[in-house]
């Protein structure tokens, strides 16, 4: 669907401004008149593709920024930041908000980093009391920056899809001569000739805990005998990326939405472990498996040799041009439900600075653990989508410590659900049987939800004394 017009123009100011130019002057490198250009700026003449592809030229604008979906998610995070009770006063409506992300967009991205930060303010002024009131020492208190949702808003922006590590996988598969069934000694056998890296399995008690230990000046790769047969694997080609494409990484690494050390260090890891899913799952073979297995995840996972985890992640970066896979959304949550994962090629939204709903299946997983559930939902704006979600666990503490137990998630738009094994036997096309999830319990439009734990602050408060509904903050 192409960009409505009223984001386009506000969007072409704010680049014409960034880059210091006169209506004039960007006219003149476009080759049309200061006129024409004045009235696309207002919104007033459509933005052609010809002209979009010669700014991209010009000034190496990445043509995803004037996609709708960014702006989508620009909304809603936005929507999630004014939903704080912080803003509960100012009565915003939705359509100002639209206003504010379609004419001012700047603006809007600065009001969301604004608050991003003073809620780590917040976190360490609450670190800090606790640490007062313990009488620990104050070190690294600070938090208000967030490394984490930088590298999430890093991926996102890309779409979960790096077409430099897939081209370098490739290149590994060729280059080792690796066979999917010996993978694992390939990769050995690799490091060593090519790199003189020996790899070692210590037992539990030679690791002390350690899962994967690189001594560069031993040439040894240590792994510990705790990582199941398909976490080797990874751990191996994780290593090989950082031995390998440190320039790959570092290029990727030094985008302008990574603001500190601690933002592109982190970044590194999740582009080396986006490399290693490529090896373990070719994208080619993968792609074709997963359409003709009709994305049975447990199915290619033993086929790859891949967790469950890995092979939900590796489905959401299919996104090569021409080549693509179903745009599927994947979370990974703990029994909190915090949000540990998350990227969303469906559309769908994720709470950023709160709780989220209660009523996304993947929460239920973990009433029962090891079993796929599936669920047809629909959002507030009326999207239908299809999603499965199952715990998993990580068994790498010994027996006497406590198993983590998490739960991930993978979605698609209802459209693409029969393509996947496990929408058989469930109407899908049953809208009113749809459960009806949101986002977050402060900016959902659900004033009637059972399992409503905040009442929607775009509404105004109404208590009934001598009415109870099945939610306390339903409207009389």
């Amino acid at each position: 669907m192409a960009p409505a017009p009223s984001l386009l123009g506000a969007k072409l100011r704010g680049l014409r401004r960034r880059e210091g130019l006169s209506q004039a002057q960007l006219a003149q490198q476009l080759e049309v008149s200061p006129s024409y250009l004045n009235l696309i700026e207002h919104n007033k003449r459509p933005l052609t593709a010809p002209l979009l592809i010669k700014l991209a030229q010009l000034y190496r604008v990445d043509l995803n920024t004037f996609a709708p979906d960014q702006d989508a998610a620009l909304s809603s995070d936005l929507a999630e930041v004014l939903g704080d009770p912080l803003f509960e006063e100012l009565d915003l409506t939705t359509g100002e908000l639209r206003d504010l992300v379609q004419q001012c967009p700047s603006a809007a991205r600065a009001l969301k980093t604004l608050y991003g930060a003073y809620q780590g303010s917040r976190s360490s002024a609450e670190a800090l009391a606790a640490k007062l009131s313990d009488g620990q020492d104050l070190a690294g208190v600070d938090r208000s920056r967030l490394p984490t949702e930088e590298v999430n808003d890093f991926i996102q922006t890309h779409r979960n899809h790096f077409p430099s590590l897939e081209a370098a996988a490739e290149a590994l598969w060729e280059r080792a001569k690796l066979d999917s069934t010996g993978l694992f000694q390939d990769l050995v056998r690799h490091l060593a000739r090519e790199h003189r890296v020996k790899v070692q399995i210590l037992t539990v008690r030679e690791s002390g805990g350690v899962l994967r230990r690189f001594q560069p000046e031993r040439m040894l790769l240590e792994l510990s005998e705790r990582l199941p047969h398909h976490s080797r694997v990874f751990q191996l080609v994780h290593q090989i990326a950082l031995l390998e494409l440190p320039d790959v990484l570092n290029g990727l690494a030094a985008d302008p939405t990574l603001s500190c050390d601690e933002s592109r260090a982190l970044a590194r890891v999740a582009l080396a472990n986006y490399f290693a899913g490529a090896v373990m799952m070719p994208y080619a073979p993968f792609r074709e498996a997963a359409r003709k297995e009709r994305h049975d995840v447990e199915l290619l996972g033993r086929r790859f040799q891949a967790s469950f985890e890995q092979v939900c992640h590796r489905l959401t970066t299919l996104r090569r041009p021409g080549q693509e896979g179903i745009a599927f959304h994947f979370l990974r949550i703990d029994i909190a439900g915090n949000i540990s994962k998350r990227f969303s090629a469906s559309g769908i939204r994720f709470a950023r600075f709160s709780g989220a709903c209660p009523r996304w299946n993947v929460h239920a997983s973990f009433l029962t653990p090891g079993t796929i559930r599936t669920q047809v939902s629909e959002m507030p704006d009326g999207t239908i989508y299809f999603c499965i979600a199952r715990t998993i666990h990580q068994e790498r503490g010994g027996p006497h410590a406590a198993h983590a137990v998490q739960a991930v998630g993978l979605g698609c738009l209802a459209e693409h659900a029969k393509e996947l094994i496990y929408a058989d036997g469930v109407n899908v096309a049953n809208h009113a049987a749809a459960v009806p999830i949101g986002v977050s319990c402060r900016i959902c439009e659900r004033p009637d939800c059972d399992q409503r734990a905040f009442p929607p602050l775009h509404q105004p408060l109404k208590i009934h004394e001598n009415l109870r509904r099945g939610s306390f903050y339903a409207e009389g």
